[in-house]
């Protein structure tokens, strides 16, 4: 019997290999290469192919590293695919433009073999260079040590004694098939260099089971901050086993908020920290629905509210119920332009600083990656966020 997740596979499989079919078909034999470029071609985009499925065989029942060795290559071609495909798609509209013109000619030319191999080529010449530029691009930034970002962020209801708090946002950082304990190991020691009073995740930590990740996720236990460390859920912790990740995240020292509220400072001089639970972890947990209603159940409204929030479709929500604050990531800030414009038929926000009705909305770039290991226009980030109190 076929389970659902294997015909998922079936499915991705199918159309992962028409892809691969149609990238032959537009570079390889269109160029009409001789037969020794032909055949080398042909089997270096065959391996390419091949090592897809196989990343996911070793993932989930091979050797960890041996998995991450095959994933690297296989991730990247994923992310060329994204630069080939639409730019062949380019090559065949102008092929078809160019066939329409000579059709509405009145003495249309005979056809000539030795111009359209000279278009064939160029085109696949001229694809071939800008996917490798753009991609090429994409990975040496994708690949880079995140950088850390300074962002001030005023609030009119902060007590003035807790001017100049800082909170470390880390997000999305996808320990998983590609990022493991060594590049946490970094991004933990950066963290912990900045001395942050609060350090705020929100969420996307893993991509993997707790029994294959245990390891690599141990840096997080090594976190420091004055008011402590403080995690909401993605929706990636949902694909890798909530139940098993929770318990787990506290065992770290992570303070898990499931729409849940705490107080940060002392007595009066302190301010609200929210967590809601993903967006969409009603899905697959019907009671993890995210509700923010009761997470502010008997506030004072006179109190500053800081919320995390995984993804920042939540302001809408939050602007109606006073929130002065919203620290949100999923998106990666598009991770591989021009794909970002796609977020906007989904969040409201791509990335930065915004202000919607009254409450403010910060959404990190991400501090890892999804899929391949590249961004264009979007660096991954550490975000230091400072709280001053408004003037106005």
């Amino acid at each position: 019997m076929i389970t659902s997740q294997k015909m998922i596979r079936i499915v991705a499989t199918i159309i992962l290999a028409t892809t691969f079919l149609y990238l032959w078909k537009g570079l390889i034999r269109r160029a009409a290469l001789p037969m020794k470029w032909h055949r080398v071609a042909t089997g270096l985009l065959l391996l390419s192919f091949i090592s897809i499925p196989l990343t996911f065989m070793f993932w989930e029942e091979g050797s960890l590293r041996l998995g991450r060795w095959i994933a690297y290559p296989a991730f990247i071609w994923i992310g060329m695919l994204l630069y080939f495909f639409p730019l062949l798609i380019g090559g065949d509209l102008f092929r078809l433009g160019l066939w329409v013109k000579l059709r509405k000619q009145k003495t249309p030319e005979p056809e000539n073999h030795y111009r359209r191999l000279f278009i064939n080529r160029s085109i696949a010449a001229s694809i071939t260079t800008v996917a490798g530029i753009g991609g090429g691009s994409a990975l040496y930034f994708g690949t880079r040590r995140p950088a850390v970002k300074k962002v001030q962020v005023d609030l009119q209801r902060l007590p003035a004694s807790l001017s100049g708090l800082r909170i470390v946002q880390l997000t999305d950082l996808h320990i998983g098939p590609l990022l493991g304990r060594q590049w946490l190991e970094d991004v933990v020691k950066q963290t912990n260099a900045l001395s942050p009073d609060l350090i705020a995740i929100t969420g996307d930590v893993v991509d993997g089971s707790v029994d294959r990740l245990r390891t690599d996720i141990r840096p997080l236990a090594d976190l420091k901050a004055r008011f402590g460390s403080f995690l909401v859920t993605g929706n990636h912790e949902y694909y890798a086993g909530i139940d098993h990740w929770l318990p787990h995240f506290r065992q770290l020292g992570l303070k898990v908020l499931l729409n849940e509220r705490v107080s940060i400072g002392d007595g009066d001089e302190s301010f609200d920290l929210i967590g809601i639970n993903d967006f969409n972890a009603g899905r697959r947990r019907p009671d993890h629905r995210p509700n923010l209603p009761l997470a502010l159940k008997g506030r004072d409204t006179s109190r500053e509210a800081i919320l995390l929030a995984h993804q920042p479709r939540a302001i809408h929500e939050a602007a109606e119920l006073d929130i002065g604050l919203q620290l949100s990531g999923h998106t990666h800030g598009g991770q591989m332009w021009p794909w970002h414009y796609f977020v906007y038929l989904q969040q409201p926000y791509l990335s930065g600083l915004h202000r919607h009705k009254e409450t403010q909305i910060y959404i990190s770039h991400g501090t890892g990656f999804w899929g391949p290991p590249m961004r264009l226009a979007s660096r991954a980030e550490i975000t230091e966020i400072t709280l001053g109190r408004s003037k106005t």
